[in-house]
């Protein structure tokens, strides 16, 4: 039974639940409800498929404030961070940010997040923003709290204070310029500023979790309300979590806790591209990954496109043509731009080479897939970002 039909079945549950400043929009546009990391979230509003066409071919918009945001400032910033990060944040200049992920010491990822470097304040101290996923943001709060050093690091929790946007797909720049002051054009990908939002400061940025252009705007929670209602009269689409998986999926994005959790490494999950090894000094996991390096991971998170529409879903066993079991499925939908049924799925290494031919248990019975590239799409007009 999935999320959103519990919820519909058994409403009590959703008593407990937290709402984002944008909730009463959710009801007022008729958008169906569900319970995720902790929250009363809309899964959809129009429908998954026409939401997912929306932000593949105009324009759409997702409600993100339930994710957690931090805001750091400290005159050691980026040298109390580096070491909870395989990436080397010392590269980072004003304005630029870097995904990355925070590990445990068996280099496990505890989230995946997003440092934004904003550079010095008007007191010397540098300043960055954190995002990190809603269901895990006590635990990195606890995690950065108790690494870094309270003396020389200001911390400060807005994930309750303010709203956060994402407005994505090919159009985004055309829809969102008219309610921002400074000019969004030249704005590269990972790029960020601060500016002003209907006269309003705000804090945007061109990243999201689509795989198409798009921005994701912080402001306090009155200026969201009136940000939303005016995007929505121009004609952006509300989208809900639905979309907003399908989307990820095609462009390979891994979904923390279910393509990624403390048991995978940056390595197994194909991440690599985030571990700075030879620009960096030690940071916490860094023993483990030396050693995957140099021995090979035992198994990798690949991309399986299945031979048919039958969804291979989260959990479901991956077999070898054999029917040896050699691995599992993390993720998977059925694509609504390629019309294909894709998953991703960790599977051995031996069987991890592009076009390998696999079998899924799907119910009991195994069906035919075959490892293919990532992303499964990639958008012509999305920015570059890595």
């Amino acid at each position: 039974m999935s999320q959103s039909n519990q919820a519909q079945q058994h409403p009590e549950t959703l008593a407990a639940l937290l709402r984002t400043p944008l909730y009463e929009l959710a009801l007022e546009q008729k958008a169906r409800l569900t319970a995720f990391s902790g929250w009363e979230m809309p899964v959809q509003y129009i429908g998954i498929g026409e939401e997912h066409k929306a932000i593949r071919t105009r324009a759409g918009m997702f409600d993100i404030s339930h994710m957690g945001k931090f805001a750091l400032k400290g005159k050691q910033l980026i040298e109390q961070l580096q070491p909870l990060v395989p990436s080397d944040l010392s590269r980072l200049q004003p304005g630029q940010a870097q995904y990355t992920l925070l590990l445990n010491p068996s280099a496990g990822i505890i989230d995946d997040i997003i440092v934004y470097y904003q550079g010095l304040d008007t007191t010397g101290e540098q300043r960055a923003v954190i995002i990190v996923n809603a269901g895990t943001r006590e635990v990195d709060k606890a995690w950065l709290l108790a690494h870094l050093e309270s003396a020389k690091a200001d911390f400060q929790d807005l994930s309750a204070k303010k709203v956060l946007i994402a407005v994505q797909g090919p159009q985004a720049v055309a829809y969102f310029q008219p309610f921002v002051k400074e000019n969004l054009t030249p704005l590269k990908a990972f790029a960020h500023f601060e500016g002003t939002v209907l006269g309003e400061p705000a804090f945007i940025a061109r990243t999201g979790y689509t795989g198409e252009d798009g921005f994701e705007v912080m402001v306090e929670p009155d200026v969201g309300v009136t940000l939303w209602r005016e995007l929505y009269a121009a004609g952006v689409v509300p989208c809900g979590l639905g979309a907003r998986d399908t989307l990820r999926l095609e462009a390979a994005m891994a979904l923390y806790g279910q393509d990624i959790d403390e048991t995978t490494t940056p390595l197994e999950a194909g991440l690599g591209w985030v571990v700075h090894l030879d620009t960096k000094g030690d940071f916490i996991g860094r023993a483990v990954l030396e050693k995957e390096k140099a021995e090979g991971v035992k198994r990798r998170l690949v991309g399986l496109e299945m031979q048919g529409r039958y969804i291979a879903r989260h959990g479901y066993p991956v077999l070898s043509g054999a029917g040896e079991a050699v691995g599992v499925v993390t993720s998977g939908t059925l694509s609504p731009t390629l019309g294909k049924a894709i998953a991703l799925a960790y599977v051995s290494n031996l069987h991890a080479q592009l076009g390998q031919q696999l079998e899924v248990e799907i119910r009991g019975k195994a069906y035919p897939g075959v490892v293919v590239k990532k992303p499964f799409y990639r958008s012509p007009t999305r920015l570059g970002s890595k």
